[in-house]
């Protein structure tokens, strides 16, 4: 097939999602035919998972200029900028109308199986870059079929793939045996059942994020409610307790991220929570009815009902086997951009804007963008993954100017740290354009820090 014919192909998009959507936006505005394939059964199939948990973004956040311009003319009607929606709102008054504007270009119930060079496999070089690629798609009634595209944009995000309670990345001993009772989500305590599962009773919390505050601000709320007495988590953190724990706080400017934070810590300080540092779960092991969290140094803790296990995400790269994808080793995200989200460098959630160049992979015309462009590293905003679209769109558009050009400034998260994995001694010194230098405004082209220094 030659560059012309394939230059007539669509662009195809892997996921219905914020930043999926987004893609098929700049693709329309841009003149480009999208292809939208999402595995779920309706649009943002992701983010209606946690329908019931409120984001720490406002609306003015999380909606993208170009599909808000697409929108426009249906007689949507834009929320109040200031006012923050859960999940399920923001699903249902942006992510589902964006869908239903994009109308044919979003095929539901499509799973994408694989991805690679027509008639190549990743072994061949010789006219690789010359030919479409080819996907392979699932429909849910088992049909297969396979679709060219001139490029690819995976947004399928991270959400299908949690991270297990192990300390070493794998599960606990005893962790898949016990999974009627283990949850990797944060539970909807406003769902009879759910809210059943966990009042008076005791319930380990794993992890240290936004998702294990939340967590323990809803525990704490339940346990002071009138069918919640006796409720009470542990919360387990493999670090120990310091100044950027507990996050931001007041001096984060997206305000009701640094308000989890605070939540979760006082549900600590009033003793709703018990928190156990630098523990590293090894087993999980049963206890007659109760649950047994042992520790790689063989510390034992008390027994709990109930695991929440939020200890972030990883991609699923299965079905990009057959492609030449530049990753880091540690954070399965983009080389160019790993270092600056790698929480082994800093605990910085502030990361500069970022677009086609630290995105791009030996396999030219394919691109990971949204929570999945992270791999493995937390903190991701919905404003991250609209820049990285428009100009990952620009660039596929041939547009090398605009997508060169990122102009983002995201808002501070108020913490910088040091090292964000383990306790170690780090250099918190300013001098020498470590994390802690970083400007408040930060703009790439526009007095940006180099890539190996900022947050």
């Amino acid at each position: 097939m030659n560059v012309t014919a394939t230059d007539q192909l669509p662009v195809v998009v892997i996921g219905a999602g914020p930043a999926g959507l987004a893609a098929a936006a700049h693709l329309v505005d841009r003149g480009l035919e999208a292809l939208v394939f999402e595995a779920g059964a309706q649009a943002g199939a992701a983010v209606r998972a946690w329908s019931h948990v409120r984001l720490f973004s406002a609306w003015g956040e999380v909606i993208d200029p170009v599909a808000e311009k697409l929108l426009a003319p249906t007689g949507w009607v834009k929320p109040d900028a200031d006012t923050y929606p859960t999940g399920g709102d923001w699903a249902a008054a942006y992510l589902q109308p964006l869908a239903d504007v994009l109308g044919h270009r979003v095929r539901l119930n499509v799973r994408v199986t694989g991805v690679s060079r027509a008639g190549r496999n990743r072994v061949v070089d010789v006219d690789r870059d010359e030919q479409p690629f080819t996907v392979h798609i699932q429909h849910d009634d088992g049909r297969e079929e396979r679709v060219l595209a001139r490029a690819v944009i995976d947004a399928s995000g991270t959400w299908s793939t949690p991270s297990p309670a192990g300390g070493d990345g794998l599960p606990a001993l005893g962790e898949r045996a016990a999974a009627e009772r283990i949850s990797y989500r944060v539970p909807d305590l406003k769902d009879p059942a759910v809210r059943a599962r966990y009042a008076g009773r005791r319930t380990a919390v794993i992890g240290s994020g936004a998702s294990a505050f939340t967590a323990l601000a809803s525990l704490a709320a339940l346990a002071k409610s009138r069918d919640g007495g006796d409720t009470r988590a542990t919360w387990i953190l493999r670090r120990s307790i310091s100044g950027s724990t507990f996050g931001g706080g007041s001096a984060d400017q997206l305000p009701a991220r640094g308000a989890l934070g605070l939540a979760a810590k006082a549900a600590v300080d009033e003793g709703y929570a018990d928190a156990v540092t630098g523990f590293r779960t090894d087993a999980i092991e049963r206890d007659g009815e109760h649950l047994v969290l042992v520790a790689e140094d063989g510390r034992r803790l008390d027994p709990v009902d109930e695991v929440i296990v939020l200890t972030g995400f990883r991609p699923d790269l299965t079905f990009l086997g057959e492609l030449r994808l530049g990753l880091d080793e540690r954070l399965q995200a983009p080389v160019e951009l790993a270092p600056l989200i790698d929480p082994n460098q800093h605990s910085c959630g502030t990361v500069y804007p970022h677009g086609v160049k630290e995105l791009a992979h030996p396999e030219e015309g394919v691109y990971l963008v949204g929570m999945k462009s992270y791999g493995r590293a937390p903190s991701f905003l919905a404003l991250t993954g609209y820049e990285q679209v428009r100009s990952v769109v620009a660039a596929i558009s041939g547009d090398r100017e605009s997508a060169e050009r990122v102009e983002l400034v995201l808002p501070e998260t108020g913490v910088c740290g040091g090292a964000g994995l383990f306790d170690q001694p780090t250099d918190t010194s300013t001098d020498g354009g470590g994390c802690c230098a970083t400007p408040a405004a930060l703009q790439i082209g526009i007095g940006s820090p180099a890539a190996s220094g900022g947050c």
